[in-house]
């Protein structure tokens, strides 16, 4: 039997994105977020609170870079998530990582993340529910180790990790259980 347990934002797997902007004098701020993610083939979401540092840079720049943390570097990228760019001038040096400027737009590429979108601004506003934007992708980087034989990102070995809601823990993720358009074609023919 099912139990009504109140309304929350539990859904699961949630994604954990480090989204990179540069702020004021060119420094390199990098945010961890959950509530964000494909919203079309070229486009993402972010849905962040205004009060972010993050968000500002957003605004000032109109552009922004979004990765994939991996496990080997999961203590940075919760600690990204804790402190604030706001309250913390020397975050991102804090976190021992290194970056470059995009070629792309005018933000921050984290090297040691292995797969970054880069992304323009193409609108942020105000919501009834957070400071909005969406980021057309411009360009994808991936480091070679994530990449198949074929040249294509191989989930398995990215070693990323996931935010669960329920509980506010990190789980790895990589195995591969089953080939999307293909499982549930047997209950085609029924």
């Amino acid at each position: 039997m099912k139990k009504d347990i109140g309304v929350k934002p539990y859904l699961f797997p949630m994604p954990v994105l480090m989204i990179s902007t540069y702020g004021d004098n060119g420094n390199v701020d990098v945010m961890n977020m959950a509530w964000g993610g494909i919203c079309a083939e070229n486009m993402v979401s972010l849905n962040i609170s205004e009060d972010h540092k993050t968000s500002e840079n957003i605004k000032k720049r109109g552009a922004f870079t979004l990765s994939i943390a991996d496990i080997p570097h999961i203590e940075a990228a919760d600690f990204f998530g804790i402190a604030s760019g706001n309250t913390m001038t020397d975050k991102f040096e804090r976190s021992g990582l290194t970056a470059v400027k995009s070629e792309k737009v005018d933000a921050p590429i984290v090297i040691e993340f292995p797969v970054t979108l880069e992304c323009k601004v193409v609108e942020a506003k105000m919501e009834v529910y957070g400071f909005h934007v969406i980021g057309e992708i411009v360009g994808v980087l991936a480091d070679d180790t994530v990449l198949d034989e074929k040249g294509k990102i191989d989930p398995t070995k990215l070693n990323a990790f996931v935010f669960d809601q329920f509980q506010n823990g990190y789980y790895a993720i990589g195995e591969k259980v089953g080939q999307a358009w293909h499982t549930g074609v047997p209950l085609m023919k029924k």
